[in-house]
C-alpha cells in the first residue's frame, strides 16, 4: 500500500525573523520599565523634600513674626499646611494629578513673595532677606521636580499595565505631555531670572524719621511712645544704651528712628541720640535705641509687641506719669 506524504512542519511564524529577535521590542520595554520608574521615584521623592522645606521655612517664619500681620498671618498659616499636605500626598501617592497642584502652588507661592516685594500686600512690603531669597529658589526647584513628574510620560510597559486596570483616560495619563521637558525648564529659568531681579531691586524701608515731635497714644489700657505719625515704638532687649545691635535685615524688619529728636507734650522721659554704624543718628529715650516695625501698618498697633525676632525680645516703649 502506498503510504501518504507526510505533512511538512509549520514554523509557526508567518513571514522573515526580523534582525534581533521576534521579541526584541517587548524587551526593550521591561528594560526601560525599572529606569522609568526610578526616575519618577526621584521625582516625587524630591517634589515632596521640596515641598515641605518650603512648609518648614514658611512654619519658622510664621511662628517668628508673621503672624503678628494682619491678614497675612493667617495666610501664612494656610500656607504652610497646604504645604505639608500637598507634600504627604505626592510621597504616599505619586498622583500625577496631585504633583500638578503641588507645582502650581509652588509657583503660586513664589508669585506672593514676589508680590510683596514689588508692590506690598494687605499693607504690608515684604524686604530683602537670605530666607526669602532661599525660599524662593527651593519653591523653583520644587515646581520643576513636581511638573517634571506631572508631564513626564510613563513607559509603554507602565501604560500596559495601566490600560489594563483602568480606562483609555488613565492611559492617556500616562501617556504625559509630549515635548514638556524644554517648555519647563524655560518657565523654571524664567522664574529664577525674576526672582534675581526683584530681590536685587528690592531693600529695606526708610528709616523711621524723627521730623515732628514724638507723641503717646494709648493702646488697651497702656500708654506707648509713637513717631509723630502715631506708630508705636520700640526697644530691643540686647541694645545698650549707647550701642544698637539690629543691622541688615533685622533693621529691614525694625527700622531705626533717626534724625533729631523732639519730644512732644506729656512725654516724661529722657530723649537722646547714639551714632549707628553707617553714620546716621539714632534716637534713644531713658536708654533704649528706638525703632518701628513694618508689621505694624496703622497707627494704634503693637503687633511687634514681645516677639522673639533677631536675636531677642521686643518690647513697646511704655510711657508713665
Amino acid at each position: 500500500m502506498k503510504s501518504l506524504p507526510r505533512p511538512k512542519a509549520r514554523s509557526g511564524r508567518a513571514g522573515p525573523r526580523p534582525a534581533g529577535g521576534w521579541d526584541t521590542a517587548p524587551r526593550r520595554e521591561l528594560a526601560a520599565w525599572p529606569s522609568g520608574r526610578y526616575q519618577r521615584a526621584g521625582l516625587r521623592l524630591a517634589g515632596a523634600g521640596l515641598l515641605a522645606a518650603t512648609g518648614a521655612i514658611h512654619l519658622d517664619l510664621y511662628l517668628t513674626g508673621y503672624r503678628s500681620i494682619p491678614v497675612l498671618g493667617w495666610l501664612f498659616l494656610l500656607q504652610v499646611i497646604t504645604a505639608f499636605a500637598l507634600a504627604v500626598a505626592v510621597l504616599a501617592t505619586g498622583s500625577r494629578l496631585i504633583a500638578a497642584a503641588g507645582a502650581g502652588f509652588a509657583l503660586a507661592t513664589l508669585g506672593g513673595y514676589l508680590l510683596s516685594v514689588w508692590i506690598g500686600l494687605f499693607g504690608f512690603k515684604e524686604i530683602r532677606t537670605t530666607v526669602g531669597i532661599v525660599a524662593g529658589v527651593i519653591e523653583v526647584a520644587a515646581f520643576a521636580a513636581l511638573a517634571a513628574l506631572a508631564a513626564t510620560p510613563a513607559t509603554q510597559a507602565q501604560q500596559g499595565i495601566q490600560a489594563t486596570h483602568g480606562s483609555r483616560l488613565v492611559a492617556r495619563l500616562q501617556a504625559g505631555i509630549p515635548g514638556a521637558g524644554p517648555a519647563l525648564a524655560g518657565i523654571s529659568v524664567v522664574a529664577l531670572v525674576v526672582l534675581g531681579v526683584s530681590v536685587a531691586a528690592a531693600g529695606g524701608p526708610p528709616a523711621a524719621s524723627a521730623s515732628g515731635a514724638l507723641k503717646t497714644a494709648k493702646i488697651g489700657s497702656v500708654t506707648v511712645l509713637t513717631n509723630a505719625n502715631g506708630f508705636t515704638l520700640y526697644w530691643f532687649a540686647p541694645d545698650t544704651a549707647t550701642r544698637s545691635t539690629c543691622y541688615g535685615t533685622c533693621a529691614g524688619y525694625w527700622p531705626p528712628v533717626t534724625g533729631t529728636p523732639l519730644a512732644g507734650p506729656g512725654i516724661p522721659g529722657k530723649l537722646d541720640t547714639i551714632k549707628r554704624s553707617d553714620g546716621t543718628t539714632q534716637v534713644t529715650y531713658d536708654g533704649h535705641p528706638l525703632y518701628t516695625y513694618v508689621g505694624d501698618t496703622a497707627p494704634g498697633q503693637a503687633f511687634g509687641n514681645n516677639l522673639n525676632l533677631n536675636g531677642g525680645l521686643w518690647h513697646e516703649v511704655t510711657v508713665s506719669g
